[in-house]
């Protein structure tokens, strides 16, 4: 229902891009998330189940965004991507929500010069991954 009504204004890759974006926004809250929950108070005391039920919950919404992230932009189902091209995307696109996600919720997170020749790589290897 959600692709179909996408589907009709929005690109392929368009919409494959905008879901593993949320994908991974999910995602950063579903790994790292509780390490902030924990260091505001909030599931400081919880159960480490607790931690990992929590966890799944927000991994549940995520799964339901790469899923179709996966299966719109796949060029065997009619996408405009490769398997290669996909998963790179997500890489990068992971890296920097995470780096957006840490700068936000964890005090002293900074960024290096190795970091950014680290995204300089990730970016020649989304380039290379895309020629023909």
């Amino acid at each position: 229902m959600i692709t179909s009504f996408l589907s009709l204004s929005i690109s392929p890759a368009i919409i494959t891009i905008l879901l593993l974006v949320v994908s991974n926004i999910f995602m950063t809250f579903a790994w790292y998330g509780h390490l902030k929950l924990g260091e505001t108070g909030i599931s400081k005391n919880w159960p480490l189940i607790m931690v990992i039920l929590f966890s799944w919950g927000i991994a549940l919404l995520e799964y339901m965004c790469q899923v179709p992230a996966n299966r719109i932009g796949f060029e065997g189902n009619g996408g405009p991507f490769s398997l290669m091209q996909l998963k790179v995307m997500q890489e990068v696109i992971t890296l920097v929500v995470f780096v957006i996600f840490c700068s936000f919720a964890f005090q002293g997170f900074e960024i290096r010069w190795n970091h950014y020749l680290a995204f300089a790589f990730l970016i020649a290897a989304v380039y290379l991954v895309f020629m023909k």
